[in-house]
């Protein structure tokens, strides 16, 4: 799964369980936000001030790493 700054929240948080970590890295709380079922990692950001590429980066690095199994 390739991420980028439009990729939904949940759909992150869905695919990999440690990307969690990486939200929360960036005190993203987007586990208990509603709005992670329908923003984008750039929305979430942006509304908490922050540039959304560092945590993009950081995803991607993870999802390039072995997806565990569902």
């Amino acid at each position: 799964m390739e991420i980028t700054k439009d990729t939904i929240i949940e759909q992150v948080l869905k695919a990999h369980p440690d990307a969690i970590q990486v939200f929360m890295k960036y005190n993203l709380g987007c586990i208990a936000c509603m709005g992670a079922t329908a923003e984008s990692i750039e929305q979430g950001a942006r509304m908490h001030g922050i540039d959304p590429e560092p945590i993009v980066k950081e995803l991607n690095e993870l999802f390039s790493k072995e997806t565990p199994e569902a």
